[in-house]
């Protein structure tokens, strides 16, 4: 006896579209887990300053050092645990430790160094030695006779 089978041209369409999002499920949740927070950097004339943007971090989950000329910033923004995790629809921010690294010049007065956390930005200011601030020559400019 031969048996009928009905042709579905699409069915393996929606297992190959489930294996598709399990996928990139795992990819996002595995970028998620490891993040860098966005810094700034710029020089005045008399310090370099970072400024680290790091939302919801406390302020004591925050490590920073200089060791052989190297600025590090550690931390960790946590979870929020008060809310079971069943319940969140959508999570996009990153959370879990990070560590960032910026080589200084020799230009810093390490002994200096502070730093301040107000309204999640992280801002260190690093001094200048003051042998390597600029310096202006006043040059006497005098009327030639002829």
């Amino acid at each position: 006896m031969n048996t009928v089978t009905r042709w579905e041209p699409f069915q393996g369409f929606a297992s190959l579209h489930d294996q598709v999002n399990r996928l990139l499920d795992r990819t996002a949740e595995g970028d998620l887990a490891a993040w860098a927070p966005a810094v700034d950097i710029y020089e005045t004339e008399h310090e370099l300053v970072v400024k680290a943007d790091l939302p919801e971090v406390d302020e004591k989950d925050i490590d920073v050092r200089v060791e052989n000329n190297t600025l590090t910033i550690r931390g960790e923004r946590k979870f929020e645990k008060s809310i079971g995790q069943d319940n969140y629809l959508r999570v996009e921010r990153a959370y879990g430790a990070f560590t960032r690294s910026f080589s200084l010049p020799n230009t810093i007065h390490t002994e200096g160094i502070r730093a301040e956390y107000k309204n999640g930005t992280l801002t260190v200011h690093m001094p200048k030695r003051e042998e390597s601030k600029p310096k202006q020559v006043k040059v006497n400019v005098s009327a030639g006779e002829k």
